[in-house]
């Protein structure tokens, strides 16, 4: 089975562009993204796909392996299909350009899942802490059947609390996702359903279609550089942790 990891990689990022061309430390965003999924070994090829030329430029500045996108696109999901159409490879693995401190074991997780022939689609999730809030819109959650597949994501707190003394902790979605190829080439031809239109979230596209969404569970979680308040965090934690990179 080949797998290889793809970095979606927008200059014109709508809250913060070019972030990714920010530095933490001494690299740009997008160097240390590439870089930490290189150094996983989980991967037979790692690829940056971006709109950008100047992107393009700074991977290629450290002999790394890029493409230019050729077309506009709504999304990532995108932005890696028109990528890897022509490629032979079995499994694709989704890594955002602006998380560098994402680690390996989520990751080999997600691979582990494709063992099952059944699995198409892989994701990650990580419980909700003491502190932290499910009726945040921004933060998406997820519930799962028994196996572990995914049965609905939403913005809102799933499932409602009638029962607490069920003790079922809250889950949130962590945006990374893998996916056998064909199926994320279907995923680009299906038109946008009425779940995913309504809460704004794409991966509704596969349960609407039928495609189930199987679920790994993580105890790490990365940091997501979307504001220039995530950058100085960023920062903060690279500076108490500069093996991160």
């Amino acid at each position: 089975m080949k797998k290889i990891a793809v970095i979606p990689a927008r200059f014109a990022a709508s809250r913060f562009p070019g972030k990714l061309m920010q530095r933490i430390g001494e690299k740009t965003i997008i160097r240390m993204v590439y870089e930490n999924a290189v150094s996983m070994d989980l991967f037979d090829e790692v690829l940056v796909v971006t709109d950008s030329d100047e992107i393009m430029h700074e991977i290629l500045s450290i002999g790394g392996n890029v493409k230019k996108s050729t077309k506009e696109h709504q999304s990532g999901s995108d932005r890696i299909a028109e990528a890897v159409a022509l490629m032979d490879v079995d499994v694709v693995v989704n890594i955002q350009g602006d998380e560098p401190f994402v680690e390996r074991e989520p990751l080999h997780d997600l691979l582990r899942c494709f063992e099952d022939a059944e699995v198409m689609v892989a994701s990650v999730m990580k419980r909700f802490e003491a502190g932290e809030e499910p009726e945040n819109p921004n933060q998406v959650k997820v519930i799962c059947n028994k196996n572990r597949d995914a049965l609905y994501f939403s913005r809102s707190p799933i499932p409602f609390m009638r029962n607490r003394s069920t003790g079922l902790p809250y889950f949130k979605h962590v945006g990374v996702y893998a996916y056998r190829k064909q199926t994320l080439l279907d995923f680009t031809e299906w038109p946008l359903g009425a779940l995913e239109q309504t809460e704004m979230l794409e991966q509704l596209r596969y349960l609407e279609n039928g495609v189930a969404i199987r679920m790994v569970e993580t105890k790490t979680m990365s940091i997501g550089i979307d504001t220039p308040e995530d950058l100085e965090r960023a920062r903060a934690e690279f500076r108490s942790s500069p093996d991160k990179t």
